[in-house]
């Protein structure tokens, strides 16, 4: 039975209205997609600009003794960055010291060893652990973790560590509380949901005959996760890590409770000293329009950004080098 013209040009003009609107549709996605990576380009140089256009005048006035001087001194106009660098990579390293085998261990024992009720509950509390304000944190560091380090770590160490050849130098100095080391531990409680968080995901999407496949040659858990899952997930172990180091670097109110704020440079883990966050934040209300102060404080932000760009390019050449081989 043959369609009518009519019927023929109604299916064709469906067809054809059909289409055009797919076309459009795709047009609209493809430019909205374009603008919103255009617009992640655009904010990031925004942020470069003004860092480096309001630092400049530090930059001219200090030259490069502006990143090795340790002087901070608001009423003579003289300032550096070497002790807020050194505090912040210092804090850092010490929280991922502590955050990474921790994480590890917790993601570890979520994915193959704890009951699955547990486990849920476990990782829910992980994740509600992420999102709690980090100003809770510098709080509860100032009351608890502060008088207990003051009280128990800090003495301990120093009595029995103290006088140790080399080491000795890293553990001296009087008992506050407050110091590098309690800023990293604070930190390190921080980051470790984030870490931990990326980590159980990774382990749990691993294929799982990969891994019954050791099983099945005799390889313990333990070999498993060293030799079948953390090479196969390497790469988003690294990113859940650099996620968590980029969020140490960057830290302010948690840190600026716990580690001391003092403009002095040490090799003592015990004594207080700052980041480049914390005297961001504590002096930046203080510097008026214009001044020198201010310029070194902008200065100092482009600091921190070119060092978490330092450590992203960093954890990329590893990753490469991870997969080349």
């Amino acid at each position: 039975m043959m369609e009518s013209p009519s019927t023929i040009t109604a299916r064709d003009g469906v067809a054809m209205d059909t289409n055009t609107r797919g076309w459009f549709g795709d047009l609209v996605f493809g430019v909205l997609a374009r603008l919103a990576g255009w617009f992640i380009l655009l904010v990031m140089a925004g942020i470069i600009i003004v860092l480096v256009s309001g630092g400049w005048r530090a930059f001219s006035a200090f030259g490069p003794g502006f990143i090795t001087s340790t002087a901070w001194n608001p009423i003579s106009d003289h300032f550096g960055a070497a002790t807020s660098i050194f505090g912040t990579l210092v804090t850092t390293l010490i929280a991922l010291v502590f955050a990474v085998p921790f994480a590890f261990g917790v993601a570890f024992w979520l994915v193959e060893m704890a009951p699955p009720a547990l486990a849920r509950f476990i990782e829910t509390a992980v994740q509600l652990l992420a999102a709690v304000p980090s100003i809770i944190f510098g709080m509860w560091g100032f009351f608890i973790v502060v008088p207990f380090m003051a009280h128990y770590i800090e003495p301990v160490a120093t009595h029995y560590l103290g006088h140790v050849p080399g080491m000795g130098l890293l553990f001296r100095g009087a008992p506050y509380g407050t110091g590098l080391l309690t800023g990293g531990l604070i930190l390190a409680i921080m980051i470790t949901p984030f870490i931990c968080s990326v980590m159980t995901d990774v382990f749990v999407s691993i294929p799982a005959v990969l891994k019954e496949s050791a099983f099945g040659l005799g390889a313990t858990r333990w070999e498993v996760m060293r030799d079948v899952v953390l090479p196969w997930s390497r790469q988003a172990v690294m990113g859940g890590i650099m996620l968590g180091t980029g969020r140490a670097l960057g830290e302010t109110m948690a840190v600026t409770f716990v580690i001391g704020n003092s403009n002095r440079l040490g090799w003592s883990l015990f004594a207080p000293g700052n980041t480049i966050a914390s005297l961001i934040a504590l002096e930046f209300p203080e510097s008026s329009a214009g001044s020198l102060k201010l310029s070194a404080l902008l200065a100092l932000g482009a600091i921190l950004m070119i060092i978490s760009f330092i450590t992203l390019a960093c954890s990329r050449i590893f990753l490469q080098r991870g997969v080349s081989n």
